[in-house]
């Protein structure tokens, strides 16, 4: 692929796909899409015989199949690749299948190793290893679809989620020697083991979102308030004093 339709496939997948990340949770968001592209082409200057066009699209799909829910978007992700025509422009229908099949081997929770060095680069740039990111990420996904639980019901959500998945014997395996996740994995588990640190890591992310989440409510409801009052003066036959001067005049 030439450096002018390499170009033309990166403004394709911002417009076309990346934008979709918006409507997913926000451990999922469009900073994600970009920080998973960018990882995997980091991770490509390793394998210089790989095609850089498919890499990218692989990863810009990776997650688009949450728009039809979380527990099975890696295969929906795989089936939305092969259904989306466009993608014709630049690739066969091997390369979409290359695209494809990475697409859905991205999750950590799979039972399979991904099937191609194109499946495992994306599945380990998909792997953030960063202790406030992964903890920030877990606390938001249960505030989002556990909002009656109380902080200590969020602490032992977290817990339990970061030791299945980043624990020694976790099911989050990584698939690429050359990224510095093993390291930062090491270091997160160090903390992780470390209860007292970790609460105190888990305490503040939680206040931080906490009083966004309330900031961002009480903005929206006060958005609500004052529609409302304009709605009932309107009801009312109230005009502001500029409409009724021009009236007048």
């Amino acid at each position: 692929m030439s450096d002018e339709q390499l170009t033309q496939l990166h403004d394709f997948l911002e417009r076309e796909v990346v934008s979709l990340y918006g409507q997913f949770d926000k451990g999922h968001g469009i900073d994600h899409a970009h920080q998973v592209m960018a990882q995997a082409m980091q991770l490509a200057e390793f394998y210089p015989q790989l095609d850089r066009g498919i890499l990218l699209t692989a990863a810009a799909y990776h997650d688009v199949g949450l728009a039809e829910g979380r527990e099975h978007h890696h295969i929906a992700s795989a089936r939305i690749v092969r259904q989306d025509q466009r993608l014709r422009r630049w690739f066969s229908q091997s390369q979409i299948d290359l695209i494809a099949d990475a697409a859905e081997d991205h999750r950590a929770s799979n039972r399979h190793e991904p099937r191609t060095l194109y499946g495992r680069i994306i599945a380990e740039a998909d792997r953030l290893i960063d202790a406030e990111t992964i903890t920030r990420r877990t606390i938001q996904y249960g505030l989002e679809h556990e909002p009656q639980f109380d902080r200590e019901q969020h602490y032992e959500r977290v817990c339990e989620h970061i030791g299945e998945k980043y624990a020694e014997g976790g099911y989050l395996k990584l698939w690429i020697p050359q990224s510095d996740n093993a390291l930062r994995l090491q270091q997160f588990r160090q903390l992780f083991d470390n209860r007292q640190a970790f609460r105190q890591l888990f305490d503040k992310l939680y206040d931080q979102l906490v009083e966004r989440a309330a900031k961002r409510h009480e903005n929206e409801m006060k958005i609500v308030r004052n529609r409302l009052v304009k709605q009932v003066l309107a009801d009312m036959g109230w005009k502001r004093p500029q409409q009724l001067s021009e009236e007048e005049s």
